[in-house]
């Protein structure tokens, strides 16, 4: 679908300036943008591969000078990276499914329940009482538990797995192979185990017993509320007694792993691969950097920053921004850095000191 350089900029509440009647059909990277493609160069270090394309418009930076990098017409945005948020919206072809289609293939219950426009897709699984939102996307090989919500407006992509109770708010998306409600990893043992006590005494388990694990069953389940999204095989586990809840437009990557009773606040940002252990609280606006994890029953305060890698083994209040393992506050774990990478000219100086009082003061 074509969009004019002034439709967009509209769009966007932005200024358009040139050759405004302009139609681009999709946006690209300004070396391989086309005579069609919006290019996006919106630092001045991008714009100098506008000459390697044939773009003759490109989304800009407030007050670049778009005449002289040769273009015959413009979008200046005050915060390009904002602003690609609604640009790719316009230019998003989805996933081609037919709304408020039915694919003859799909299994629902005669107890389900669909809203007005929902799409079912190949294979998909819709289970006995589960109630899907108007306008909702359930797609192929998709399925829904027994008595699940699914709000309005909702993406379920391919084969993402919403278990029996869960609940979904408006405008959730699951990308692929995401499974919400499986069950806590949750296991007790007859008597005290040597794990148990390890956690006590912070001492080896020596000759402690092996024992059978008894499973406890999770009795609670997950809320998505609204405007969650979830990556790509990405788990999320019921809780055991009460629910699991993620809060309100967070947004969680790929390959993560949120275990069960987790609470998050709302528009917290979890990057791929961290991990939450049982029990976990987060604050509002936490965000969690790639292969962060937090151990179980530990809270986060809202606004915290956790750095790639960061594992968190005890409380952390609001505001602060942690690194490494164990998390420090940020200054602090770039200044041990600092101090192991002169390790090794310490350790010289020291033997050179040791060699020197050895000799009786004498140097060589």
């Amino acid at each position: 679908m074509a969009h004019s350089v002034k439709e967009i900029a509209a769009a966007l509440e932005a200024e358009a300036f040139g050759a405004v009647d302009i139609e681009v059909t999709g946006a690209a990277e300004p070396a391989d943008a086309g005579a069609t493609d919006l290019a996006l160069a919106m630092k001045p270090a991008y714009a100098e591969a506008l000459g390697q394309g044939q773009a003759r418009a490109a989304m800009l930076w407030a007050g670049a000078d778009w005449q002289a990098l040769g273009l015959e017409a413009a979008i200046l945005v005050p915060r390009p990276r904002y602003a690609m948020a609604g640009l790719t919206q316009m230019l998003d072809p989805g996933e081609g499914w037919e709304a408020g289609v039915v694919h003859p293939s799909a299994v629902i219950d005669p107890g389900a329940e669909l809203g007005e426009g929902v799409t079912v897709g190949p294979l998909a699984v819709i289970a006995r009482g589960a109630r899907i939102g108007a306008g909702s996307v359930i797609g192929p090989q998709c399925f829904v538990g027994v008595g699940a919500e699914i709000g309005e407006g909702c993406t379920l992509r391919e084969g993402a797995r919403v278990a029996a109770r869960v609940r979904l708010g408006r405008g959730v998306i699951l990308q692929p192979g995401a499974v919400i409600g499986g069950d806590g990893f949750s296991y007790v043992t007859p008597e005290v185990s040597a794990i148990e006590k390890v956690r006590e005494t912070l001492k080896d388990t020596g000759d402690a017993e092996a024992q059978a694990y008894a499973r406890i069953h999770s009795l609670g389940s997950v809320w998505l509320q609204d405007g969650v999204e979830v990556g790509a095989n990405t788990t999320i586990d019921r809780g055991t007694i009460r629910d699991t809840v993620i809060g309100a437009r967070t947004k969680i990557d790929n390959l993560v792993q949120i275990g069960h009773n987790c609470i998050t606040g709302t528009d917290c940002l979890i990057c791929g691969m961290a991990g939450l252990a049982g029990s976990v609280t987060l604050g509002d606006n936490v965000v969690m950097g790639g292969r962060s994890a937090v151990a179980d029953n530990t809270r986060i305060g809202s606004n915290v920053v956790l750095s790639g890698g960061t594992k968190v083994i005890s409380n952390v209040p609001d505001g602060r921004v942690m690194m490494g393992y164990p998390a420090t506050k940020m200054d602090t774990q770039i200044e041990l850095y600092k101090y192991q990478r002169r390790l090794g000219r310490l350790f010289a100086d020291v033997a050179a000191l040791k060699k020197t009082v050895l000799k009786g003061g004498k140097s060589d």
